[in-house]
């Protein structure tokens, strides 16, 4: 059965947003620039209980602390979106604590990247849409013009992005639900019940950091070995920065494509998504995918206004230098 996939409602003034750390921890300052920037948007900003413990030197509290802080804004109604403070890792931890159930009943934006890319495949297993986005320490820094964007989503504008035509795209039409984020989470929930249904039609999107290109080529074959690759219409492939070139390849995009090409689908290359660049993405919602060799075109359908924005290839110096 196609599970039908829920838009959580638009936020309107003085809604509350809930600022959780579910892996990494971060100082307790960005977090409180962050709150103070969700405050300017006219929204009253919660900070998690446990945001500020520090566990192993590394993770915002123990797995049961984090899980407690998720499960705390989901139920809590008066909150309407959550905001994770960073990634890193430890997400995983919360899977097996936070009962599915409890993203379906109380459906809300879950907002992050990176490592949160695990909790986003929870909420879309239960039918329910979020956001790949900037988080706290990004929206403390005033990373633009991913913060803006994301302020537009939240209050119920969906976006059409308008990207310049590169000579590596694969140029094409591709319609479906639009899945993905870290390539690492990715190969771990893909073919697991913390996937959107197998049986929908995607546009898949990914993007990594700080990992060895025979590592990202391990992990693409993993996908193909755990999902058929049939449901997936059309791929973005946004930024993959601070690779260790460990094999003969210009660039971990060169490697990709040169893999991809083969299934003769749209191909969108230097997309502005990952560590770096955040633009924001509603993954569960139905868009489309045009790439022309003028430019490529990712529109968002669903209920909201819809406004176009330009943006610039997440990795110009790719072509310049001729590594892909």
């Amino acid at each position: 059965m196609i599970r039908k996939i829920v838009q959580p409602s638009y936020l309107k003034a003085r809604d509350k947003v809930a600022l959780i750390s579910p892996a990494y921890w971060v100082p307790q300052e960005a977090i409180q620039q962050a709150a103070e920037t969700i405050k300017s948007w006219g929204l009253q900003p919660l900070i998690g209980p446990h945001t500020n413990n520090l566990n192993v030197n590394a993770y915002a509290g123990t797995a049961d602390e984090r899980a407690a802080d998720l499960i705390w804004a989901l139920e809590d109604d008066s909150i309407k979106a959550i905001i994770c403070s960073r990634g890193g890792y430890g997400s995983i931890h919360l899977l097996n604590r936070v009962a599915l159930d409890t993203f379906r009943q109380h459906p809300k934006w879950l907002i992050g990247h990176g490592d949160i890319t695990m909790l986003l495949y929870a909420v879309g297993a239960t039918g329910i849409m979020s956001i790949h986005g900037p988080m706290a320490f990004q929206i403390a820094g005033c990373q633009e013009p991913a913060t803006t964007y994301l302020r537009s989503i939240l209050f119920g504008t969906l976006p059409q992005y308008v990207l310049p035509g590169s000579r590596y795209n694969l140029n094409g039409h591709a319609e479906g639900i639009l899945v993905g984020g870290n390539l690492t989470c990715y190969s771990v929930i893909s073919g697991t019940k913390f996937q959107i249904s197998p049986k929908q039609d995607i546009i898949l999107f990914i993007e990594e950091v700080e990992e060895s290109l025979h590592n990202i080529d391990r992990m693409f074959y993993t996908i193909t070995l755990q999902n058929s690759f049939d449901r997936i219409k059309g791929i973005i492939i946004g930024t993959f920065s601070s690779i260790k070139y460990d094999m003969q390849y210009g660039s971990a995009e060169q490697m990709l494509i040169e893999h991809l090409r083969s299934y003769n689908i749209p191909i969108c290359c230097g997309f502005p998504v990952g560590s770096n660049s955040c633009i924001p993405l509603i993954v569960g919602a139905h868009c489309s995918l045009d790439i022309s060799t003028e430019k490529a075109v990712l529109t968002f359908m669903g209920k909201g206004t819809m406004e176009s924005y330009q943006l610039e290839q997440a990795n110009p110096q790719l072509v310049k230098e001729n590594r892909i």
